[in-house]
């Protein structure tokens, strides 16, 4: 690991003498990091094996649940219950206390999703996500069809009375999803650079109206190498985003401070531990994990 520094303000983020840690080895293409504080494990995917795991502290990986249905993103909802992206069923699904798994929403309007990617869920209750078409590319991801809707669109869901709307509707590959600390501001990556030399590889900035609809849309930054791909953000508002061969650190203005390089390709990471300044990261096939010195969001 190395920390590549680009800006003063990113020494202030780390910990030098913190080491990173490989939790885990052995999958195909690990992603949607979800850190349970109050059982003190994460949740994590293994697409391509059509399996969860379940890291719990002290003990090592174990697996949660296989087949999974081709699992991508995984959040929690307020109630702290689990909520996921799964390119199987072309759907959102929710695992319920009991452990049944609720299928939320997997339609707009009559056609079937492509194949929800990853979700953030806003403070009252909403589901905001994206939805590419990865998983209907081919079987390695998830199972290859045909596109329905003819669009991959940014959307919100409300659990309340089942409704389903598009916020964003002009991304070629919409992929990562987060709201800034004040929810005022929900960042999408567009990662259509990864089956297009020439694609997107940014990060956009909405302004969120009333809580319920996006406008905007301006770049917030350009990432690479690579493209941006899963990513979260800290408490003072900093975007720190998987891109290529590590995680790349943005200021709220766009501008990029620095980068923890790592040896895999990075898809993903979120805050965790028991001070929320724990980083966990999915990198093709190992899970690590960083002590920073900022807390999650």
């Amino acid at each position: 690991m190395e920390f590549h520094v680009y800006d003063p303000r990113f020494n202030a983020l780390v910990i030098p003498p913190a080491a990173l840690e490989k939790l885990w080895t052995g999958g195909r293409w690990t992603e949607g990091p979800a850190w349970f504080g109050d059982s003190r494990t994460l949740l994590f995917s293994d697409i391509p094996n059509d399996r969860m795991l379940q890291w719990v502290e002290g003990l090592g990986v174990r697996e949660f649940r296989a087949p999974a249905h081709y699992s991508n993103g995984n959040t929690r909802d307020r109630e702290g219950r689990l909520v996921s992206c799964e390119h199987g069923r072309r759907c959102v699904s929710r695992t319920e206390t009991d452990g049944r798994v609720t299928v939320l929403v997997d339609r707009y309007q009559g056609k079937r999703l492509n194949s929800p990617n990853d979700l953030v869920v806003k403070s009252d209750g909403t589901i905001w996500f994206t939805d590419p078409s990865y998983g209907i590319d081919s079987d390695y991801e998830g199972l290859k069809a045909e596109g329905e809707i003819g669009a991959c669109n940014v959307y919100r869901f409300a659990p309340a009375d089942a409704s389903l709307t598009i916020v964003a509707d002009d991304f070629v590959r919409p992929n990562g999803i987060a709201f800034a600390p004040d929810e005022q501001t929900l960042y999408v990556a567009d990662s259509s650079r990864t089956h297009d030399p020439e694609g997107k590889r940014h990060i956009r900035a909405f302004d969120v109206i009333e809580g319920k609809r996006l406008t905007g849309g301006r770049l917030f930054t350009e990432v690479s190498p690579a493209f941006p791909d899963g990513f979260r953000c800290d408490t003072t508002g900093n975007v720190w985003c998987s891109s290529g061969d590590g995680v790349q650190v943005f200021a709220p203005d766009g501008t990029r401070l620095g980068k923890i390089a790592l040896p895999e390709q990075v898809s993903n990471l979120c805050f965790g531990g028991a001070k929320k300044n724990r980083l966990f990261i999915t990198a093709t096939t190992s899970l690590y994990s960083l002590y920073v010195n900022v807390k999650g969001a």
